[in-house]
């Protein structure tokens, strides 16, 4: 029977391939004694990632990574994007989404990445904009350490979209009443993270 209070113990890591993205192998020891090695990727050198693991063994609060932007308008409409994903060889349906820098706040993020992926920007004539959720989310807890801050945010219309030169990015809008059908017509492949908050909305509206 699994329990809370028996867990595996983290002994080490070891950098196996170094890179944009770092393939770690991680060294635990299971609360019978026997060793266990985890494959696992991430951003951050070695004693960033072992210092990020050691705080949440003891359960202090993870900074987020990233940041990923649910952009509304005025005339209820979503904004989303569609990205070429090289993972993927394909078009990936998503909300606009990126890291956040150094030092950097996640208002500044979710503003800069909004106007570079799709030229909307935070609405100045509403008092809060922009609504984070309380806790940020692991992107995938089984491959990666990668954290996702998600906002809602009411937006306009300001400039053209400007991604970078290897981001191919198309922002398109659909409207809160049209995602049920946007979601049961869709062939191209979609985040987890986008299907189900179309989702929830979808529901919301039912």
């Amino acid at each position: 029977m699994n329990s809370e209070s028996a867990l595996p113990r983290f002994v080490d890591l070891e950098l196996k391939a170094d890179g944009w993205i770092k393939k770690y192998v991680l060294h635990y020891e299971l609360p019978d004694g026997t060793a266990y090695c985890y494959d696992s990727a991430s951003r951050k050198g070695p004693e960033a990632y072992r210092a990020e693991l050691e705080a949440n063994g003891r359960g202090e609060t993870p900074r987020a990574d990233a940041v990923c932007v649910v952009p509304r308008t005025r005339d209820d409409k979503l904004v989303l994007i569609k990205e070429f994903r090289y993972p993927l060889n394909s078009w990936c349906i998503a909300f606009p989404a990126g890291l956040i820098d150094p030092g950097e706040e996640p208002a500044a993020s979710i503003d800069r990445e909004l106007r570079e992926e799709t030229g909307y920007a935070l609405r100045r004539d509403v008092p809060e904009p922009l609504e984070l959720l309380p806790q940020v989310g692991f992107s995938s807890a089984g491959f990666t350490d990668e954290t996702i801050q998600v906002a809602f945010a009411q937006v306009e219309k300001v400039a053209d979209a400007t991604p970078e030169e290897s981001e191919l990015i198309v922002p398109f809008e659909v409207s809160i009443s049209d995602i049920p059908r946007f979601l049961a017509e869709n062939t191209t492949p979609i985040s987890t993270r986008a299907q189900l908050i179309l989702d929830g909305f979808a529901r919301h509206r039912a």
